[in-house]
């Protein structure tokens, strides 16, 4: 049995922190979200303990660039390889959530890994049917992802994009589970999963 978890990392107080929990005994997921005004590193870490993971995937930059860590012939002080390669922001323009990110990461009692959603989004090809558009576009994208998913996705409901993003989050780890999933970046500076 494993647990995998996957996380929709969001500002601190939104209520937008998402976690998809996989039990791969009894091939449920179960969405928690964070409360509006409620603490979500704190949030996070109690679901973690109520639902031990074996892995975590994390929406959120869990490195900096490789020149802050002194990794000889790395001279970029805004992105990782990783990043560019993504296409991704800037860990240092995110500042505050790449340091809690960080922080929360090597509190978690599990592997954790830095994922990245609209990647599989685009593998799932749902940018056409408009993700992360109108909330009305939940609905076909999610009945899309039910048919190329290897995840037992049939009969869940989402409410929102955060949600659905975590439930990305949640195949990419589990892709990565499996020794399935891609990546972007090296182990020295940080590797971002797809």
């Amino acid at each position: 049995m494993a647990r995998i978890v996957g996380i929709d990392y969001g500002s601190k107080l939104a209520g937008t922190t998402v976690q998809a929990i996989f039990d791969t005994d009894t091939k449920q997921i179960l969405l928690q979200q964070s409360a509006k005004k409620q603490d979500a590193d704190a949030f996070v870490l109690s679901v973690l303990r109520e639902h031990p993971a074996d892995i975590v995937g994390i929406d959120a930059p869990l490195s900096l660039p490789g020149v802050y860590i002194g990794l000889k012939g790395h001279h970029d002080f805004h992105y990782r390889a990783a990043d560019r390669q993504a296409k991704a922001m800037s860990p240092m323009f995110l500042g505050g959530l790449t340091a809690r990110a960080m922080k929360l990461a090597s509190e978690i009692d599990a592997t954790t890994i830095e994922v990245y959603p609209k990647l599989s989004a685009e593998r799932h090809q749902l940018q056409e049917l408009g993700y992360k558009g109108d909330k009305e576009a939940i609905t076909p994208c999610l009945k899309a992802f039910v048919q190329r998913t290897e995840l037992p996705v049939e009969g869940l409901s989402m409410e929102n994009w955060h949600q659905f993003d975590a439930l990305l989050a949640l195949e990419i780890t589990w892709r990565q589970h499996n020794n399935l999933a891609d990546h972007y970046g090296d182990a020295k500076e940080g590797k971002l999963y797809f």
